[in-house]
C-alpha cells in the first residue's frame, strides 16, 4: 500500500472524482480540493485559481500534486476576452500553485493539459505525438500550452518533477457537454446526418484516464515526460454513433449526407466547430506512453460505452 500523500484538485469534477475514488480504491492516502465541498463535504474548499491564491495549507505534507482544476473549453464562450480569462485561471492560477507546491517540498506535479496543445485536427494517417510541434489554435489550447511550458519552468528552478498528461475527448458515467448531446439524440431516435463521414477520432475512457494518472504518480519513467493517452481504438463519427446506439439498446439513425454540405450548414448554423469535430479527424499515437510505463487501457471502447450508457439512462435520458 503506497501512504505517499496526493492532492487532487478539481475534485469535483467529471475527471477529479472519479480519480479520487480510484486513488482511495488502491489505497493513497488523498486529499481532494475544490471549490465546492462535495457530498457531505467531502473535499477541502481551494482558493480560486489566480496568481494570488494561498495553497499552504493544502500542499504542506503533500508529496503530489494532481492537477485536474482549470477553466474547461466551452462550446458557447461568454468572456468578452476568452485567451485572458483561461490564462488567468490555466496559466497564472496552475503557475502559483505549482511554485507553492514547489516550496512545499512537493516531489512531483501531474499536469492534467489536452491533446488541444497538439492542434484540433490531424491529416490522414498521420496522428499526433508527443514529439510534435504544438500548435494550439483556440484560447483554451494556448492557456494549456502555455501552462506546461510554465511549469517546465518551475521543474528546471526548483527540481519539482512534472509530469503532462494530454487526453483527448474524455467520456464516461455523467459525461457532459457534446457527447452528452450525441447519446441524447441516438436515444431520441434522431435522425443524424453523420453516415458518410470517413473520419477517425482518438476517445480516452474516464476509467483508462484516471488508471494513467495513477501510474504518472510514482512510476519513475514519468517524471519530465509530456504522456499522451487515449483507448488504443479510433472510431469515425458513425461507428461512434452505432456502437453507443448498441450501448443504448436504440440503432442509430445515420443519413448519408456529405461532408461538404454539412460544413457549408454548420457554417450557416453557428455550428462551425461542432461540425468540424465530427467530420474532421484527431487521432492520438499513444504508443510511446505505453512502452514507457509498461502501461495498457484496462478498459476497452464498448465496455466504457457501456458504463456511459447506463449511467445516462439511469439519470439523464428524457
Amino acid at each position: 500500500m503506497n501512504r505517499e500523500a496526493v492532492l487532487v484538485t478539481g475534485a469535483s469534477g467529471f475527471v477529479g472524482n472519479a480519480l479520487m475514488a480510484c486513488l482511495e480504491a488502491r489505497g493513497r492516502a488523498v486529499l481532494g480540493a475544490s471549490r465546492s465541498a462535495g457530498p457531505s463535504g467531502r473535499y477541502r474548499m481551494c482558493p480560486a485559481l489566480d496568481e494570488r491564491a494561498d495553497w499552504s495549507s493544502l500542499v504542506s505534507g503533500t508529496a503530489v500534486v494532481v492537477h485536474a482544476a482549470a477553466r474547461v473549453h466551452v462550446m458557447t464562450e461568454t468572456a468578452a476576452d476568452p485567451l485572458t480569462e483561461f490564462r488567468q485561471v490555466n496559466v497564472r492560477g496552475t503557475l502559483r500553485l505549482a511554485r507553492e507546491a514547489a516550496g512545499a517540498g512537493v516531489r512531483r506535479f501531474v499536469f492534467v493539459s489536452s491533446i488541444k496543445v497538439n492542434g484540433e485536427e490531424t491529416a490522414p494517417g498521420r496522428p499526433f505525438t508527443a514529439a510534435d510541434r504544438p500548435a494550439p489554435v483556440d484560447p483554451y489550447g494556448i492557456s494549456k500550452l502555455e501552462a506546461e511550458r510554465g511549469l517546465q519552468q518551475v521543474s528546471a528552478e526548483s527540481g519539482m518533477e512534472v509530469v503532462i498528461v494530454r487526453p483527448p475527448l474524455v467520456y464516461g458515467p455523467g459525461v457532459g457537454a457534446n457527447f452528452r448531446r450525441l447519446m441524447q439524440w441516438v436515444h431520441r431516435g434522431v435522425p443524424l446526418p453523420f453516415g458518410a463521414i470517413r473520419n477517425r477520432r482518438s476517445l480516452v475512457a474516464l476509467d483508462n484516464l484516471v488508471d494513467l494518472i495513477d501510474r504518472c504518480i510514482d512510476h519513475p519513467a514519468a517524471a519530465g515526460r509530456v504522456l499522451l493517452v487515449s483507448d488504443g481504438e479510433d472510431l469515425s463519427t458513425p461507428e461512434l454513433l452505432r456502437r453507443v446506439g448498441r450501448a443504448l439498446g436504440r440503432p442509430a439513425r445515420l443519413l448519408p449526407v456529405p461532408a461538404t454540405l454539412l460544413s457549408l450548414g454548420g457554417t450557416a448554423l453557428g455550428k462551425r466547430d461542432l461540425v468540424r469535430r465530427l467530420c474532421g479527424s484527431l487521432q492520438i499515437d499513444a504508443s510511446e506512453t505505453r512502452a514507457l510505463l509498461g502501461w495498457v487501457p484496462p478498459t476497452g471502447v464498448d465496455d466504457a460505452l457501456g458504463r456511459t450508457a447506463r449511467h445516462f439512462l439511469m439519470h439523464d435520458a428524457t
